[in-house]
């Protein structure tokens, strides 16, 4: 919807580049918006933008339109109804996994029954309206990134999991896996979760440490099947024992965890950070696929960048020369 600029708050998300005088646009699209980003646009005497219904934090944003003003009625496409209704729908699934693991920092016992509540939903949703898995890592910022990582983790292991043609028991339980394998996150302190800066080594070691106590947070809780339980525990080891907590090789590595691993690896490299910047998904993609070898399973990369090239033909992208384009073939 377009907006005046002086009914836009922090926290909207921007639906259309913001373009001045220049080839480029002053703000991009998909931007979550701050006060520095309102400001440049006043500076700029800019009048008016598009915006999603919705804030970051899932909440609704209702100003008075500029549509509403001019008392013109503009027809919305399926296309773009549907797109804000699984926006939506991931913004609150954003909003309850938060005060679910803010419940957890507290010290109450994870309840399979609500993750279910939550996550059946969008993950049933993800598999007839994939395109959204090209554009959701915009919506994730530094302050809510963990929350927006388990999220994100747990639809795009689905997703994987259904490419790779489980069961729907089998890539339900995939997901499950991805929602909940950050659960020991909770027992971090937040003081390391949220510095503005690169890990010591001492910290890391911290971080270290999550799987287990994710796994330890989820044994014994009804629902939690030992599936869940091996994949959580198991989700940041490496076929080249590279990885932690236990440095576990190929041989011993269950196909649930291999898939996670890589759901992982590409949202935590496309989303904002503390101390990164967000990356094109189509870096990424070929930042993995050049790491594959004994770092992750080869079946389930190929598979990751296999759906969302496909998922995003007909897509309009930037160029690195600034130029806008659409994607026809790779």
């Amino acid at each position: 919807m377009k907006v005046k600029l002086n009914q836009l708050k922090k926290d909207c998300i921007l639906l259309k580049d913001v373009m001045g005088l220049t080839d480029l646009p002053i703000v991009k699209k998909n931007t979550v918006l701050t006060e520095d980003h309102i400001e440049l646009l006043k500076m700029f005497l800019i009048e008016s933008v598009e915006v999603e219904s919705l804030l970051t934090n899932g909440e609704p944003f209702k100003p008075v339109t500029v549509e509403e003003e001019e008392s013109e009625v503009i027809e919305t496409l399926p296309e773009e109804i549907t797109n804000v209704l699984f926006t939506h729908q991931y913004l609150e699934a954003i909003k309850q996994y938060k005060q679910l693991f803010l419940n957890w920092q507290a010290g109450e016992k994870v309840q399979m029954v609500k993750i279910r509540e939550i996550f059946i939903p969008l993950f049933e949703r993800i598999i007839d309206e994939p395109e959204n898995l090209l554009k959701l890592h915009h919506f994730s910022n530094k302050e809510d990134y963990f929350f927006h990582h388990s999220v994100y983790v747990g639809i795009l292991s689905v997703y994987l999991g259904y490419k790779l043609r489980y069961s729907k028991g089998e890539y339900l339980q995939i997901g499950f896996s991805g929602v909940l394998a950050d659960t020991g996150m909770a027992k971090i302190s937040p003081t390391i979760l949220k510095k503005p800066g690169p890990l010591t080594s001492i910290e890391f070691e911290e971080i270290k440490k999550h799987p287990i106590h994710s796994y330890k947070m989820l044994k014994g809780v009804t629902g939690i099947s030992d599936l869940v339980l091996l994949a959580v525990l198991q989700h940041h080891e490496r076929p080249d024992e590279s990885g932690y907590p236990l440095g576990a090789g190929a041989k011993k590595l269950h196909m649930f965890s291999k898939v996670i691993a890589v759901a992982d690896v590409y949202h935590a490299m496309t989303s904002e950070r503390f101390y990164r910047s967000k990356r094109s998904p189509f870096q990424v993609l070929e930042e993995i696929s050049k790491e594959q070898f004994g770092k992750f399973d080869i079946k389930v990369v190929q598979t990751l960048i296999q759906s969302l090239v496909t998922i995003s033909v007909g897509s309009l992208v930037r160029l690195n020369n600034g130029e806008d384009a659409e994607i026809v073939f790779f």
